[in-house]
C-alpha cells in the first residue's frame, strides 16, 4: 500500500465540509490538521471529522512538519497569499478556484512552485467526474467527428437573493466569469485542448444590488465589476466556442454546454457537478442519452487533490494542474481585456489537455 500524503486544510467555511468528507474516502490522503481564523468553525470541523490537530491560523498550520500537502480553502482574495506561504514553507498545495485574482499572482505561484520543486493543483476537479469524462471519451472516440464549435451558458440573477454574504461577487475578483468561468472553461479545455485567442464584450447592467437574503437583508451593494460577460473563444484545435456568463438574467431556457462536431452534437452536463446527463444527436436520429462510462458521478470534490497526491508519491502527471488553472485564469482576464480594448486578446499561456481519467485510477477506500 502506498504511503498516504499528510494533509492540512486551511479554511473551514461552507465548502470545507465536502472536502473533509470526501478526503476520508481516498487511501492516498490523510487529513491530520485544520486551521481557521474563527475558532468555532475549525473546532466544529475537527470534532465532526476526527481531525487530530487544530490551528487558529494558516501560519501556525504551515509550521507543522508532518503536513506535506495544503488544501487551500480560503476566500479567493487570499488564495495567492496562502499558496505562496505554503510553497515557501515547503508544502505542496491544492487550492480552490480560482488560482489567484490577478495574472501576476498566478505567475508568482507558478514560478515559486517550479523553483521549489513542489506541485500545485487547483479546482475545479468537476471535469474529472463521470459526466464530463464520458463526454471526453465520446469526443476522443470520434462519435461527433471533429469538433468545430459550441456554446456555453451560465446565466442567473446573482447571489444577493440566497447567499448570506454576497458582496464579494460584485467586487474586484468577482463577477460571473470569475465566479463560474473556471468550471466552464476548465471543462472546455479538457474536452478541446487549450485556447488560442478571445474576443469579448462586457457590461455592468445594475450599478447597485439589494441583498434580500439573511442576515444582511436590505443592505446595498455597489457593483464594481461587469456582470454580463459574452465571449468567443478560439481553441488551438480549431473549435470556436460562444460563451455567456451573467448575473443579470431573471430566467433562461439554455443548455449548459454543447459541442458541435462534423458528425453530430454533444450535450455536456453542468460543469459545476460531477454527473450527467450526457446526450448525443447524430444525423437522422433523435437525441439519445448516453450511460456514463466513468465513475465519480456524485459530488466528488477532492478528487483533484487525490490525483495530485498520487503525483507527489509516484511522479506521474496530474490533471487539475497549476498550468491548466493559470491558462483558465488568463482566459477569464482575456475576455475582459478584449472588451476593454476592442481587440482580440491573444493568449500568452498554453497547457496540455488533461489526460483522460481511467476508471479506477484514483480508488476510493472503504469507510
Amino acid at each position: 500500500m502506498m504511503k498516504p500524503v499528510k494533509v492540512g486544510i486551511i479554511g473551514c467555511g461552507n465548502i470545507s465540509g465536502i472536502y473533509f468528507k470526501n478526503t476520508a474516502q481516498f487511501e492516498i490522503l490523510d487529513v491530520i490538521a485544520a486551521a481557521d481564523l474563527v475558532p468555532e468553525r475549525v473546532e466544529a470541523k475537527a470534532a465532526e471529522f476526527n481531525i487530530p490537530k487544530v490551528y487558529y491560523s494558516g501560519e501556525e498550520l504551515l509550521q507543522d512538519p508532518e503536513v506535506e500537502l495544503i488544501i487551500n480553502l480560503g476566500t479567493p482574495d487570499t488564495h495567492a497569499e496562502i499558496c505562496l506561504a505554503a510553497l515557501n514553507a515547503g508544502k505542496h498545495v491544492y487550492v480552490e478556484k480560482p488560482l489567484a485574482i490577478t495574472l501576476e499572482e498566478g505567475q508568482a505561484i507558478l514560478r515559486t512552485a517550479e523553483a521549489k520543486g513542489l506541485l500545485v493543483g487547483c479546482a475545479p476537479d468537476t471535469f474529472m467526474g463521470g459526466g464530463i469524462q464520458t463526454c471526453r471519451k465520446l469526443i476522443d472516440d470520434g462519435w461527433i467527428g471533429q469538433p468545430i464549435g459550441g456554446t456555453a451558458f451560465m446565466v442567473n440573477h446573482g447571489h444577493e437573493h440566497w447567499h448570506p454574504d454576497p458582496e464579494f461577487y460584485y467586487k474586484t475578483g468577482g463577477g460571473p466569469m470569475f465566479d463560474m468561468g473556471p468550471y466552464y472553461l476548465t471543462a472546455l479545455v479538457n474536452l478541446l485542448g487549450p485556447i488560442k485567442r478571445i474576443c469579448g464584450s462586457t457590461k455592468r447592467s445594475f450599478a447597485e444590488r439589494t441583498i434580500t437574503s439573511t442576515p444582511k437583508y436590505g443592505q446595498k451593494i455597489e457593483v464594481e465589476v461587469p456582470t454580463h460577460v459574452a465571449g468567443i473563444f478560439d481553441f488551438a484545435s480549431g473549435a470556436v466556442i460562444s460563451m455567456i456568463t451573467s448575473f443579470d438574467v431573471w430566467g433562461a431556457n439554455l443548455p449548459r454546454i454543447e459541442i458541435y462536431g462534423t458528425k453530430g452534437t454533444l450535450s455536456v452536463p453542468d460543469p459545476n457537478g460531477f454527473g450527467g446527463p450526457v446526450k448525443i444527436k447524430l444525423p437522422e436520429s433523435e437525441w439519445k442519452e448516453i450511460p456514463l462510462t466513468h465513475g465519480y458521478s456524485e459530488n466528488s470534490r477532492g478528487l483533484g487533490a487525490a490525483d495530485l497526491a498520487y503525483a507527489i508519491r509516484t511522479g506521474r502527471n496530474y490533471r487539475a494542474s497549476c498550468k491548466l488553472a493559470y491558462h483558465v485564469l488568463e482566459a477569464m482576464h482575456g475576455v475582459h481585456s478584449a472588451s476593454d480594448s476592442g481587440r482580440y486578446y491573444e493568449m500568452e499561456s498554453t497547457c496540455d489537455q488533461p489526460e483522460p481519467l481511467e476508471r479506477g485510477t484514483i480508488p476510493f477506500k472503504e469507510i
